[in-house]
């Protein structure tokens, strides 16, 4: 009995710890936002509908939920966004936006049915993310009917109904003037990136190509939580992000390529990240993506992701297998 109490005292501790990081991270990084014009973008639904953004700003208050299938306080929180959807009037609008990692439309499909869930559903791209400074899932975003973005926060709490409620009250007759969203350059497969460092968990700073004379530079996308939050959810995606993860570090030591480790900023700290190499005894330089910016500029939407650049940056392959990206004479090494 004494031990299930703990064992229950316990868990109850890591959902209270996880809910409270969620919402610091969230509100951390929407603090620039606040107060600042939402971005003006047009919106596809996975049904097909055209939502602009822009449009709305100054006619309703605006309520988007990031969320994700595989992320278990989205879908606890459902019933609450469900039913701001159903209760929004014709003064807000409510859009949820599956942030696109790791994800499907199908599985958005999925998850539509079984929650029951009406309002509209876009797959994001990454772009949308990027705009509202996504560190967390679900991540809400509320803006006003003045077009200025009101609250950014991770709970389905009192914080986010007043926020709600404010959103609706906001005067439209200074609306702020909506702004267009950053356009960064992207990569693919064929293109030449422009220099630039990785700063590592160590603290250095790398040269993301070009620190070994003759030899390529393979990235490796990764997320520290991929091999254990959704082992039971999506088994064959943990064990992908295990084999990758095991594979590269046998690779990385026989000095073919200059390795790196690029982790998503989504759900991860330096902290997170550094018990990961520890536990796994990862030898290749890891570094946080905090921003997600190196995930943008090459368009990763999943991980594992490999992206192989030569000496002079040109990207030479892009793959989610390890093996299927690398150069022949590396791909030859086998595990020992």
């Amino acid at each position: 009995m004494r031990y299930f109490a703990l064992l229950c005292l316990l868990v109850c501790c890591m959902v209270a710890y996880a809910s409270e990081s969620g919402q610091s991270r969230a509100e951390m990084a929407g603090r620039s936002l606040i107060g600042q014009p939402a971005p003006r973008v047009v919106v596809k639904t996975i049904d097909g509908q055209t939502i602009d953004l822009g449009a709305l700003y100054g006619k309703k208050a605006v309520y988007l939920k990031f969320w994700a299938t595989w992320c278990v306080p989205c879908r606890e929180q459902m019933p609450h966004f469900e039913r701001s959807y159903e209760q929004a009037g014709p003064d807000m609008a409510v859009i949820a936006i599956d942030v696109g990692f790791d994800d499907s439309v199908e599985e958005v499909r999925k998850a539509q049915k079984q929650l029951g869930l009406g309002m509209p559903i876009v797959f994001d791209d990454g772009s949308l993310g990027e705009a509202f400074h996504l560190r967390v899932t679900p991540q809400h975003v509320v803006i006003g009917r003045d077009g200025r973005i009101l609250y950014v926060g991770h709970e389905a709490n009192d914080k986010l109904d007043a926020a709600l409620a404010q959103a609706r009250s906001r005067s439209s007759a200074q609306m702020a003037s909506a702004a267009a969203p950053k356009d960064e350059p992207h990569y693919d497969v064929g293109d030449r990136v422009p220099a630039f460092n990785v700063q590592t968990l160590s603290g250095a700073s790398l040269p993301a190509f070009g620190a070994k004379a003759g030899k390529p530079t393979v990235l490796l996308f990764l997320s520290p939580w991929c091999e254990s939050y959704i082992a039971t959810s999506r088994p064959a995606l943990a064990q992908s992000c295990r084999a990758a993860r095991e594979r590269a570090d046998v690779l990385a030591r026989d000095n073919h390529a200059q390795w790196l480790g690029i982790a998503s900023g989504l759900w991860a700290s330096r902290e997170v990240l550094a018990d990961y190499q520890r536990e796994h005894h990862i030898a290749m330089p890891l570094a946080l993506d905090d921003s997600g910016a190196l995930f943008r500029r090459f368009r990763v939407m999943h991980v594992p992701t490999v992206i192989v650049l030569d000496e002079q940056g040109k990207v030479l392959r892009r793959s989610e297998d390890v093996d299927a990206a690398l150069p022949s004479q590396q791909s030859a090494v086998t595990v020992r």
